[in-house]
């Protein structure tokens, strides 16, 4: 009995040794990788903008280029949002992008865009809007980017060549976490403590790999292809990120910092 209970104890101390050690690999990864950064300069925005380009006019023709001759994807929501820039280390490029739209301070009723697409009640709550609910929109990762990394950065993460399927999600998930990274940041700076979302099926199965769950408005909505009204409270998407997976909470907190 003592020798079983002292081989189930060492084998315990050696999973936890384990997951405390991907829990670190993965903060280390992600640390040497990417920075995120708060765009609130016009210089910052204006590289916001040419990336949603790439991703919304090139990339997957969302949107009109004929529309910003400029090569700046932007609209009147730009005027009362937070920018969020994830930047490469190593390469020096913009990987991707994403901001935080607040309730519009002079239109009654606070509108956010998903007020215009889901007739969900929690959409329409003036409590939440009041309360500190934002939208998260814009969620932009360059194929461009990830095209280049894939042909030049010759080993990905844990050994693993780039071209493999594994590290290829493994770095889309860290490019990912990092948007979340910011958007975290934001939301704690300025007191935002909900959000809304209306996100491809397949961004949110990959934000639920790491924890982050968001729950459903409803049914699939038309706008750019099919995706999904949904919500999240950031609290409580925190605690269960720092439950379930505590490396992807160390990433998008900083370690509690």
């Amino acid at each position: 009995m003592y020798a079983l209970r002292n081989y189930l104890d060492k084998k315990h101390l050696n999973q936890t040794d384990t997951t405390n050690k991907a829990n670190k690999a993965l903060a280390q990864s992600f640390a040497r990788r990417f920075v995120m950064l708060h765009a609130s300069t016009p210089e910052l925005i204006a590289k916001v903008q040419r990336l949603r380009y790439q991703v919304y006019c090139i990339e997957n023709s969302f949107e009109d280029p004929a529309r910003f001759p400029d090569g700046r994807e932007h609209d009147e929501f730009d005027n009362h949002a937070l920018q969020g820039l994830l930047y490469d280390n190593t390469s020096k490029a913009i990987a991707g992008a994403v901001r935080l739209i607040l309730p519009h301070p002079g239109k009654p009723g606070n509108r956010l865009p998903i007020q215009g697409l889901c007739r969900h009640p929690r959409v329409h709550d003036h409590r939440l809007l009041v309360g500190g609910a934002v939208e998260i929109s814009r969620f932009a990762i360059s194929k461009e980017y990830r095209r280049h990394a894939r042909y030049h950065l010759g080993t990905g993460e844990a050994g693993l060549s780039v071209r493999s399927a594994v590290a290829e999600e493994m770095f889309l998930s860290n490019m990912a976490l990092g948007l979340v990274k910011g958007l975290v940041q934001m939301s704690i700076e300025h007191g935002i403590t909900d959000w809304f979302a209306v996100m491809e099926p397949a961004l949110l199965r990959l934000l639920g790999r790491s924890a982050i769950y968001f729950a459903p408005l409803g049914p699939l909505v038309e706008y750019h292809r099919k995706r999904q009204p949904c919500y999240v409270n950031l609290n409580a998407m925190l605690r269960q990120v720092r439950q379930e997976r505590p490396d992807v909470w160390d990433v998008i907190t900083d370690a509690g910092s």
